[in-house]
């Protein structure tokens, strides 16, 4: 009986070890993937247990791409990062050499599972008849857009106007004062996408919310659908919203296996349909035609042909002193 007693303690005992060793995943993400995080997460875990991988607990941290991305440098132990756009993964290779400098190239499409479009969020009948970039900049229309310094959110806004300007024959001196009046239409520079939002929707701030196409299946599933209206403008900057394991964190925890097969499962066919589901712009061309429907379509700028390399981007236009700054303080 005491050995009986004694083997079940045991058995408990490394059982309770083996559940104290299950593995964790952070994820680090920007502002308005909750909803699609939330339902790849489950069906990620659902398919690691399937393929016989260990106990895996993941976990989310949300906010301003740019704030986030800060968080990690600062130490935020994230096994993963799921940006909007390539300058905060950089950020990551630049200080502290979290991630190799080539990271884009360790997955398909420059790591990036899907694409999104800017779009203009109106109020519903669409009063002030804002259809396309020049109406932003109309005499008392308020423009609500996260801070380009925080958000990539307000800094794909930035290049689908600067890029816009481009595509009309504008010079870069038009493209600058066409982006900073723009921005002066701000009533409030929200630091990530989801923030905006809440000034838009809740606080009923603002005649336009501009931001990506999947945050308005968002709104639309959280307030009711009766209250707005998504304008597709002319052209918008191709959002590629890319993904990287950061490596020093899962060296050092022991969790890069299961970070990449994270990142990679995003896409399969399953990871690519839960991503059409949640208004993202599927990389599989099967499965983006399946979803036609609600993407339609949009003359994308290619961010890299139309504004250069992302490191020079990040330099000339958000860093400080920048181009941003410059028109947004009217220097």
């Amino acid at each position: 009986m005491k050995r009986l007693l004694t083997s079940s303690l045991l058995a408990a005992g490394l059982a309770l070890a083996s559940g104290a060793q299950a593995a964790t995943l952070l994820n680090v993400s920007y502002d308005v993937m909750r909803d699609f995080y939330k339902e790849y997460n489950a069906a990620f875990q659902k398919h690691w247990q399937a393929e016989g991988g260990d106990a895996l607990t993941i976990q989310m941290s949300h906010g301003g791409s740019s704030k986030q991305a800060r968080a990690v440098i600062d130490g935020l132990p994230a096994d993963v990062i799921t940006m909007n756009m390539a300058t905060d993964i950089n950020a990551l290779a630049d200080h502290g050499g979290l991630v190799p400098q080539n990271w884009a190239t360790r997955l398909p499409g420059n790591s990036a599972p899907f694409t999104s479009a800017t779009v203009f969020i109106v109020r519903k009948g669409n009063p002030k008849n804002l259809k396309d970039w020049p109406d932003l900049l109309k005499d008392g229309v308020e423009v609500v857009v996260p801070n380009p310094k925080t958000s990539g959110n307000g800094r794909y806004t930035y290049l689908s106007a600067w890029g816009y300007v481009l595509k009309n024959g504008g010079d870069e001196n038009k493209a600058k004062e066409f982006v900073g009046k723009l921005f002066k239409q701000a009533p409030v520079l929200d630091t990530g996408g989801r923030a905006a939002t809440t000034t838009f929707i809740q606080n009923q701030i603002g005649d336009v919310l501009v931001t990506f196409e999947n945050e308005a299946e968002m709104i639309a599933r959280e307030f009711g659908r009766g209250g707005f209206e998504v304008v597709y403008p002319s052209v918008s900057a191709e959002a590629e919203p890319p993904v990287a394991v950061v490596d020093k964190v899962v060296d050092k925890k022991g969790t890069r296996k299961q970070a990449e097969a994270y990142l990679k499962y995003l896409w399969s066919e399953e990871g690519q349909r839960i991503a059409a589901d949640n208004y993202l712009r599927p990389r599989n061309p099967k499965i983006l035609a399946e979803f036609a429907d609600r993407f339609p379509k949009v003359e994308f700028l290619p961010v890299v042909k139309t504004f250069g390399e992302w490191p020079q981007i990040q330099k000339t236009h958000f860093n400080d002193g920048g181009v941003f700054d410059q028109v947004y303080s009217g220097q």
